[in-house]
């Protein structure tokens, strides 16, 4: 049953057209040198390539100072993409900072930021083919930060069978067999993602998160520095392009490539966070 709205205060117009503060200026964050990561991708030369399977996912490595590609192939696919430092489990991307720092929508010139309390820069994006996309008339950008992946639980609580194949899952299974650990630790690992080339974002009347078919084809990529050695799984999502559903072998789905590409010049990973931790005792 549909609750009735409380009502309507007199100064309900005054309190809506109160102007919003940013709440992270990003003034002072340090900017990349976008125009040193070009120097040193002219002269980076490729070491590793990894096909990711229709509705599965694949790890890969990147070396510090490095670059990784992640390139749509053969038809218009979306994918959810995990990092993290490849010494450490524990230190792995920070979804929601990132989206605090950049924004709901990542593309060149922003960065993953890692999770607490390491919170530097994992891998910076240097390139991106569909970054004249913007955001749309439905609120809709591309490459978000806002979906957490399409996982097993949800799908179980929404439509009352098991699916093996969301993104979530795949993560798992990828990792597991990465490192050689069980299904339930390496679980524990997987983490909020970005959505490589998916198209999503809030409906304006009701909030919620919408998707819609990805602009992505065939050629289209999207490139990062490695700031930090970094451990990758990239799943190819269900969904496909994500225009109808996901979390089912109904859609239309491809591969994604992921290239690595390493330099000899020398490369400093940037400090962890330089906050005590003492958390005020």
């Amino acid at each position: 049953m549909t609750q009735p709205l409380p009502p309507l205060p007199a100064d309900a117009d005054d309190r809506r057209a109160i102007a919003p503060v940013i709440c992270y200026p990003t003034e002072t964050l340090p900017k990349p040198d976008l125009a040193a990561y070009g120097d040193r991708r002219e002269g980076a030369r490729k070491v590793a390539e990894t096909r990711v399977p229709p509705r599965d996912a694949a790890t890969f490595e990147v070396p510090a100072g490095g670059f990784f590609r992640i390139t749509s192939i053969e038809g218009p696919q979306v994918g959810d993409l995990n990092l993290w430092n490849a010494e450490d489990l524990s230190e792995r991307f920070f979804s929601g900072k990132t989206r605090a720092l950049h924004g709901t929508h990542v593309t060149t010139g922003d960065r993953l930021w890692s999770s607490f309390p390491h919170l530097r820069p994992m891998a910076t994006i240097t390139a991106d083919t569909l970054g004249w996309y913007g955001i749309d008339e439905h609120g809709g950008g591309v490459h978000d930060v806002i979906g957490t992946r399409c996982d097993p639980y949800t799908h179980r609580l929404l439509a009352e069978d098991d699916y093996h194949h969301c993104c979530h899952s795949n993560l798992t299974r990828a990792l597991a067999t990465a490192r050689g650990l069980p299904l339930a630790e390496a679980e524990r690992h997987v983490h909020d993602v970005l959505n490589v080339f998916m198209c999503t974002g809030f409906t304006r009347d009701t909030g919620q998160y919408f998707m819609k078919a990805s602009p992505v084809r065939p050629g289209d990529y999207l490139e990062f520095f490695a700031e930090v050695r970094l451990l990758g799984a990239l799943s190819a999502c269900p969904g496909g392009d994500c225009g109808a559903e996901h979390s089912s072998d109904a859609a239309a789905c491809h591969p994604l490539l992921v290239e690595v590409f390493a330099c000899d010049e020398p490369w400093s990973p940037p400090a962890r966070n330089p906050y005590d931790g003492t958390h005020g005792l």
